[in-house]
């Protein structure tokens, strides 16, 4: 009966203290998934390659201020401007991969390379997800002599080399859109790049260059109060933001280009913690300040997660390999 007693005394010791030891090592499991999981603990910094004031500024702060909501710090915009986007798309390329930078990546992240000026990629960053699109339009100062498309090339035929069109950055969208379009109505035309399509604009406003082409939603303020005038734009359909305007293609031109926007992480960043940025990002794209910003300046909705946005973005890198070698910039 003695022994008995001991062996179930005995036998009951191992039996706690195995349940103690798996319950230290639950808890010590449920104790990593918290570590694990306790992003974000510090602010967040989202890198625009551009100046402030443009398209990408716009959504970038949008989007911040809402994921700041969601992610519960400071989620603060820098603005990196240079080298037609690649200063900033660089910044966030070489950043430590833990979550507390990432960027607005603009349509030149699939032209850099192609351009020659940064050896960047869709396949260098992680995609959270693709917010808007916006086409490139032909746009210039409300007084211009001419009133049409037909007219500007007119113009420009007569005086070759004198019109300079404005542009975001030397390699930019509106300036391939610049470029694509000369090509095409056969003139000769002076580029004059811009940090951003914010300031271009303003040159167009102080008589400084005879037309832009960038989006008739980064220049809705001029087109409103008839200091600027839209001839036409680059996309299939006709914009919002200026309806009586043909499309190039309307007018027998080949050409539909225009910009779009997402947001990205550097490559090596943390599944986890991927998820958490991808889920914010979400929830401030579906937010009612942003759609409301998005109705409000005329830009398309176009939002794709992150997986089908790195698909897309690698699209885009194909198809401009293919473009940008075909086209004279003088």
């Amino acid at each position: 009966m003695k022994k008995f007693i001991s062996f179930f005394l005995i036998s009951s010791l191992v039996l706690f203290l195995a349940a103690c030891g798996n319950s230290d090592s639950k808890a010590g499991s449920s104790a990593d998934q918290e570590t694990g999981s306790s992003f974000p603990e510090d602010q967040i910094e989202v890198v625009v390659p551009f100046a402030a004031g443009g398209a990408s500024d716009l959504v970038s702060r949008t989007i911040a201020t809402e994921m700041e909501k969601e992610l519960g710090v400071p989620v603060v915009i820098t603005n990196k401007t240079g080298g037609s986007g690649a200063t900033g798309l660089l910044s966030v390329k070489d950043a430590n991969p833990d979550g507390y930078t990432i960027g607005y990546v603009p349509v030149e992240l699939a032209m850099l390379e192609s351009l020659g000026l940064a050896e960047i990629s869709p396949e260098d960053y992680a995609a959270l997800g693709q917010l808007m699109t916006i086409p490139a339009g032909i746009i210039v100062s409300g007084d211009a002599p001419y009133n049409s498309v037909e007219e500007f090339v007119e113009h420009a035929k007569e005086n070759p080399g004198e019109i300079k069109i404005g542009n975001s950055g030397t390699g930019s969208i509106w300036h391939i859109a610049a470029a694509a379009f000369a090509g095409e109505a056969d003139i000769e035309i002076g580029h004059v790049p811009y940090d951003g399509a914010a300031p271009a604009v303003t040159a167009l406003m102080g008589g400084h260059i005879d037309a832009v082409t960038v989006s008739p939603s980064e220049a809705i303020s001029g087109i409103e109060s008839g200091d600027l005038k839209v001839l036409a734009v680059m996309s299939e359909e006709r914009d919002v933001n200026a309806p009586d305007s043909p499309t190039l293609q309307e007018l027998g031109y080949d050409i539909n280009l225009g910009g779009w926007g997402g947001f990205v992480a550097p490559k090596e960043i943390p599944e986890d913690v991927l998820e958490a940025l991808k889920a914010a990002f979400e929830t401030a794209y579906n937010s009612d300040a942003f759609q409301k910003l998005l109705e409000d300046r005329g830009m398309n909705p176009d939002y794709k997660p992150g997986d089908e946005f790195q698909e897309f973005a690698k699209d885009q890198y194909d198809f401009y390999s293919e473009l940008i070698p075909t086209i004279e910039f003088e």
